[in-house]
């Protein structure tokens, strides 16, 4: 008889340089220098591929920090100078063989051919390990990029929407089997497997094609973060991995349903997108010990800090007469910038009705992701709990510190899922398509071609 293979969970590290907490570079354990630290990298990706984790990932935005607006809160943060991912992942892939790369790039602030370009690259480079983790960008930086100012929320994702297809249209510029290479012959292509896109649309007029061949992935998979209306819809259309944040189990569970009931409509099932919350562990080899740790790395926020996470919230609205021991008024309204993010915030000052010291301290480490501190089980159970209820097939892990954060958790955690029959003990394929079980797609000329021929 047949028995299915036992679902397993998907694992990735989401890597911020010195850790996830706002304070981390300040802790004994961090590598204070890390955003430009490569042999710091290569020991995180190294750590996460000994883990057998799926995938590696980094936030990134072109955003650079304004001096001119909070002084006091750039002297004191480490986060302003980091590595340009694509670049920092080509090298990386180079010391290691199994384990994606996920990179952040923006359809806001980036061109459609470049961006296809540079990922086809990174797919060749890491023989099929690259992933597009496609945003939109909230920050208002058209200052630095020749533009006439920030689109509105609703014309990015429109923009978003064009730049995905478009992209895709020029990773499918080459089909599989258009190099002949034939030394004897003399054939090096065959041109009618080369195809122009000619693509002409609202925001874009590219007519290609790429000058890559098409990547060792068919596409670099694709990666989306946005959980508003039209970025729950932009990830049905299009995405094959959501990295979400949610802090309640049924949070979890109605962002799940909600997206994965989309799916049908554009012809795809519920394996062809996978949906990782984001964990922020705090591990210690008791529940004392772990609060232990979580309390002393919240002691390293320095005031100004803490009240430049506030402002970042409560943007517009003028907090000089509060005190950090005052309950948190109520959040705007609206945002043209992470409207999900404005919401999670707000639910979380809601449901706990929380005081503004309560409320930085919430969010200094994972920013409105889960915080779960404990002993490796409890961490291990509070993941199996929402991977088995209908709340995720996989996890981005938040260190708070790095590299120990990462350390501790594939030495102490990843074998208890391991035990469970939950965790791989080795890698499936050597891509990430295969490791993460998702297809590999068809050339969208090749197969227009077929149905012409066909009928």
């Amino acid at each position: 008889m047949n028995m299915a293979k036992q679902r397993q969970i998907k694992l990735g590290a989401f890597i911020m340089a010195t850790g996830h907490h706002v304070s981390a570079w300040r802790h004994p354990d961090s590598q204070a220098d890390a955003g430009l630290n490569i042999d710091h990298y290569k020991e995180l990706v190294q750590t996460a591929e000994r883990g057998t984790f799926d995938l590696v990932f980094v936030a990134d935005s072109p955003a650079g920090w304004d001096r001119t607006k909070d002084p006091e809160a750039l002297r004191r943060s480490s986060q302003g100078a980091h590595f340009e991912p694509v670049t920092l992942w080509a090298a990386l892939s180079q010391v290691t063989s199994h384990i994606g790369f996920v990179a952040t790039a923006s359809t806001t602030y980036e061109d459609p051919y470049l961006l296809a370009r540079k990922f086809a690259s990174l797919d060749y480079i890491s023989k099929g390990r690259a992933a597009w983790n496609v945003v939109t960008t909230g920050a208002d930086v058209s200052n630095n990029f020749s533009i006439p100012g920030h689109p509105a929320h609703a014309d990015r994702y429109k923009r978003a929407e064009e730049f995905v297809d478009l992209v895709k249209g020029l990773w499918d510029s080459y089909e599989d089997d258009a190099f002949i290479r034939d030394k004897q012959s003399g054939i090096y292509l065959d041109p009618d497997k080369v195809h122009q896109l000619n693509h002409s649309g609202t925001f874009f007029t590219v007519s290609g094609p790429l000058n890559v061949g098409r990547p060792v992935q068919g596409y670099p998979v694709i990666v989306q973060a946005g959980a508003s209306e039209p970025g729950r819809e932009l990830a049905a259309r299009t995405a094959e991995m959501i990295f979400t944040a949610n802090q309640t189990l049924e949070d979890a569970q109605e962002f799940y349903g909600d997206v994965k009931g989309r799916l049908a409509r554009y012809g795809r099932s519920q394996e062809d997108l996978l949906i990782s919350p984001g964990i922020f562990p705090v591990l210690g080899g008791t529940e004392r010990e772990a609060q232990d740790n979580y309390d002393y790395i919240q002691s390293l926020i320095h005031p100004s800090i803490a009240w430049s996470i506030l402002q970042r919230h409560y943007k517009g609205v003028d907090l000089s007469g509060y005190s950090l021991d005052d309950r948190a008024p109520p959040l705007p309204a609206d945002t043209e910038l992470n409207k999900s993010r404005l919401k999670l915030v707000t639910d979380l000052v809601e449901r706990n009705n929380l005081t503004l010291r309560q409320l930085y301290l919430a969010v200094a480490g994972a920013r409105g992701h889960r915080t779960v501190v404990g002993t490796p089980e409890q961490i291990a159970d509070a993941m199996v709990e929402w991977f088995e209820n209908g709340a995720a097939d996989a996890f981005n892990i938040m260190p708070p510190i790095l590299p120990t954060g990462l350390t501790d958790f594939v030495d102490q955690v990843v074998p208890i899922l391991r035990r469970r029959g939950l965790f791989r003990h080795e890698y499936e394929g050597t891509t990430l398509r295969e490791n993460l079980g998702l297809a590999r797609p068809a050339n969208s000329f090749a197969v227009a071609r077929d149905q012409r021929e066909a009928g």
